[in-house]
């Protein structure tokens, strides 16, 4: 409770706290859904064309059912999602009244992307054993991206309010000649736009891998197991070195538009050069660190490259206009967190480069499998501190240095609030809940086919091909015929 007290203002409304919870908890859980919506129509598609180029129906068996499992996830996420939207308008009017008509062209780019997902999602899934192989592969091919539209848009509101342009303030402060172009394409937009879509990629690949990382762990070592773990983890791997370059970029990105906010990421408390760079540590607000481990001048190093270059410090602003010392700390934890997982990762990624440069094989060590059966957890977490560092270092601006939370919030009662952060929280286990027992349902499905089809006269499981002959249906069985992914009428392979 000590610190919740401590993230808020003396003067901060009461519901300020509630509001703040709910949303953080409704981010939180949305965004674990995010990379498989963003990067798997990608990891999908590559399995298709490697079906296609090869005439592998391995191949084509994984990308139906990948694809099955992308429109579970995109349902979820449309119920995760509308809360979101509806919660910008109900418990920060004051962003959406007066900042709207300035950023809100990126939220309204993210819904048409949406509904063109969900129809391409639809479209896809029908196309299996209904239309010509070539036809339904090119038919997903605008799937990548439309997600990636989606991700413009989402991330050009959040860069716009990281570094706020395409406007200006009339007497009474509000925006006035809003220039469309100016308010989407702003200075933090790039930077945060790609690194984002790095991270969805790696996330994604690395959790689709994890799954038949666990199957290899358990003896099922076919080859349908080594092709779903190979593909994803390979271009997460790919991906991996890519974010390194994007993530130190982003970091100078910040450093030179959001001083105020690299500050606080690096809890750096006076303006000086030759500043030390802290692993972990916490601030006190008179300014000292303690505990962490501090490198000396390596955080001028990696701001400009000198331990010359001069970094503001969180005093040079006044304390109403920059994160507390608990907020700094928070998000100087999450960043290290996020960056020591990238590290890891970059391990596990040069241990499979060179096995498959020297060996033109998969690595063999369990260790290796358990590593990369935790990669896929550890890149939720890496993107969940990510979003921390992004949003509490900016702090106590929910515009920067435009318009402080507390002037965002909501009326409406903190008891009303907290009430309905609790039905929220009852609402998102039953859909969670329900989406697990979905994917485990269509788990032992296809087990279960695969099972059947391996027991066949010199058939493996690998043979059901989503666009040959259907499995004959054993006599008395009052099941229909299926091959382990979505059934014959298009919907789920539940």
């Amino acid at each position: 409770m000590d610190t919740a007290v401590h993230l808020l203002a003396a003067d901060a409304p009461s519901q300020l706290l509630p509001a703040r919870e709910l949303m953080a908890f409704t981010l939180a859980s949305h965004i674990i859904l995010v990379p498989m919506g963003v990067a798997l129509p990608l990891i999908t598609l590559v399995m298709h064309y490697l079906g296609l180029r090869r005439n592998d129906a391995t191949a084509l068996l994984l990308a139906r059912r990948w694809s099955a499992v992308m429109a579970v996830q995109f349902a979820i996420g449309v119920v995760t999602g509308t809360v979101l939207s509806f919660e910008f308008g109900l418990l920060w009017p004051g962003l959406m009244g007066r900042w709207g008509d300035v950023f809100g062209i990126g939220f309204g780019i993210e819904a048409w992307a949406f509904f063109l997902e969900a129809v391409l999602i639809a479209i896809y899934l029908y196309g299996w054993r209904r239309l010509k192989p070539r036809t339904h592969f090119l038919l997903g091919l605008p799937l990548p991206a439309v997600a990636l539209l989606g991700t413009f848009g989402i991330l050009a509101a959040n860069s716009w309010m990281n570094t706020p342009r395409g406007f200006t303030l009339d007497a009474q402060g509000n925006p006035v000649d809003v220039n469309v172009w100016k308010a989407l394409f702003t200075p933090m937009l790039g930077p945060q736009y790609w690194h984002f879509v790095v991270a969805m990629l790696m996330t994604a690949g690395f959790v689709v891998a994890g799954v038949y990382a666990v199957g290899w762990l358990r003896g099922r070592r076919d080859r349908y197991h080594r092709l779903g773990f190979t593909v994803p983890f390979t271009l997460a791997a790919v991906a991996t070195p890519v974010q390194l370059v994007l993530g130190d970029s982003i970091a100078r990105s910040v450093f030179q538009k959001q001083p105020v906010k690299f500050a606080a990421i690096e809890i750096v408390w006076e303006t000086d050069s030759h500043v030390p760079e802290y692993l972990f540590g916490r601030l006190h607000p008179d300014g000292s660190v303690s505990g962490g481990i501090k490198i000396p001048q390596l955080d001028s190093i990696l701001a400009g490259f000198s331990p010359d270059t001069v970094v503001t410090g969180l005093s040079s602003v006044p304390a109403s206009d920059r994160p507390n010392a608990t907020q700094a700390t928070i998000a100087h934890w999450a960043f290290d967190i996020m960056v020591g997982i990238g590290s890891v990762l970059i391990l596990l990624v040069l241990w499979y480069g060179v096995v498959w440069l020297r060996h033109r094989r998969l690595p063999r060590s369990p260790w290796f499998y358990r590593s990369a059966a935790c990669a896929g957890v550890g890149s939720v977490i890496a993107v969940e501190c990510g979003w921390i560092t992004t949003e509490v270092s900016r702090q106590p601006w929910i515009v920067y240095q435009n318009m402080r939370v507390a002037e965002a919030v909501t009326s409406t009662r903190s008891s009303t609030l907290w009430i309905m952060f609790a039905l929220v929280i009852v609402v998102y286990v039953c859909v969670f809940g329900a989406f697990l027992m979905v994917l485990l349902r269509m788990r032992d499905r296809w087990r279960e086919t695969d099972g059947s089809a391996a027991e066949g006269p010199g058939e493996a499981p690998e043979a059901v091909t989503p666009y040959g002959p259907r499995p004959p249906v054993p006599a008395g069985d009052p099941r229909p015929p299926h091959d382990g992914g979505p059934s014959s009428t298009g919907t789920g392979g539940t």
